[in-house]
């Protein structure tokens, strides 16, 4: 962990989008920053790692490792955060989550998070909100995803 989270990257990220600069200036005092070179490994599946990670610079790839396969699940870009479900509610990470080329990542702890709910509600109102939007987005993509392919299972809606 080095420098001090840039609050212009949260500003512009999908965390930041409805917070004030003051708010994202509160936000980078209490995230820590990481730089991970190629390939190295973020979380593990199965870790207990509750952080929320923001993906400042460089790319981010999820993915279900078994034994010396992994399965291809998603590419986080920039501005995206990671580990919503294990920073809300502290469930073991479903993905493992690795370096692509390297890059910069802020952690949001959830402890420090948490102790912003007296100094600074409206910003915690604001960051799980943020929170809801980015879940709610994954799971219309998710289920266009399945209607998608159960379409194309029963030759439906589509051209096959």
């Amino acid at each position: 962990m080095t420098e001090k989270a840039d609050p212009q990257v949260i500003r512009q990220s999908v965390l930041g989008v409805e917070m004030t600069d003051d708010e994202c200036r509160t936000l980078a005092d209490i995230m820590q920053v990481i730089e991970l070179k190629e390939g190295e490994t973020l979380v593990q599946e199965g870790d207990v790692n509750r952080y929320l990670h923001l993906l400042a610079k460089g790319r981010l790839r999820a993915e279900n490792v078994a034994g010396e396969a992994s399965r291809f699940l998603y590419d986080v870009r920039i501005g995206e955060v990671a580990g919503t479900r294990a920073f809300v509610d502290g469930t073991p990470r479903r993905a493992t989550l690795r370096t692509v080329g390297g890059a910069t990542l802020y952690a949001l702890p959830p402890e420090d998070f948490d102790q912003l709910v007296e100094s600074h509600p409206r910003l915690v109102y604001k960051a799980m909100r943020a929170l809801f939007r980015m879940t709610y987005i994954n799971l219309t993509r998710i289920d266009k995803e399945s209607e998608q392919l159960k379409n194309y299972v029963f030759k439906v809606h589509g051209r096959y």
